[in-house]
């Protein structure tokens, strides 16, 4: 799944993007209100972690926008106020859900995995390609003979692919999908999950194309 942060402090974002990361999750990292409002309009997202206090502009008018333009994603918001006056602000506004600071990330974990079995991403259809089929809910690629194996910044990488419908993929844009926007891991990362996830679609009826200076593309293999 694709998680959106935004959060103004960079240590506490910093802290929830990598355990999400770890958790197989690819994470966008945003530290101001009106860059989110920018972003989150024409993003592929799938839940967002919002803080309500922010520079640039609040959260829960970036909240207020998406809901305007009809984007029912579900998402969870952060304060550090506790106050119930603040729940009932950001649940008015559209929140799905609502966690005050400081919280255990256990806690956070639970409530994302509840809203993504009640959001968009449990509502999509199973993917095909080639031999093999992928449930984003559930983030398992199936073959013939049932799950395979796959670790899972390599599933993050083939639901970019896959995604991308044939179009070619640059190293920074899988980059990104894989360790989030502004990571600083070389790009030469890519080449290494590539190569790997090639050495896992052997016999399915896959492939993945790559054009120099372009990116990457994945495709039902030519028979």
């Amino acid at each position: 799944m694709r998680i959106v942060i935004v959060e103004d402090n960079i240590a506490v974002a910093k802290g929830i993007a990598y355990r999400l990361q770890d958790e197989g999750h690819a994470v966008d990292l945003i530290h101001d209100g009106a860059e989110a409002d920018v972003f989150l309009r024409d993003d592929g997202a799938d839940l967002v972690i919002l803080d309500i206090k922010l520079p640039g502009m609040a959260g829960l008018d970036v909240l207020a926008g998406m809901r305007q333009r009809g984007d029912r994603r579900p998402v969870l918001v952060l304060t550090a106020h506790a106050e119930l006056s603040d729940k009932v602000a950001g649940l008015d506004a559209g929140a799905d859900d609502y966690l005050a600071k400081p919280f255990e990330f256990e806690e956070l974990s639970a409530r994302i995995r509840a809203l993504s079995r009640r959001g968009p991403v449990a509502d999509r259809n199973l993917l095909q390609i080639g031999g093999l089929t992928f449930d984003p809910g559930a983030r398992a690629v199936t073959g013939p003979g049932g799950d395979l194996s796959i670790p899972r910044r390599e599933v993050a990488l083939f639901e970019t692919l896959l995604n991308a419908q044939g179009r070619y993929v640059s190293k920074q844009a899988l980059l990104d999908s894989l360790y989030g926007t502004g990571s600083d891991v070389e790009e030469a990362v890519v080449e290494v999950y590539v190569s790997r996830l090639r050495k896992r679609l052997r016999g399915f009826n896959v492939e993945i194309l790559v054009r120099r200076g372009i990116g990457y593309s994945m495709a039902e293999a030519a028979t």
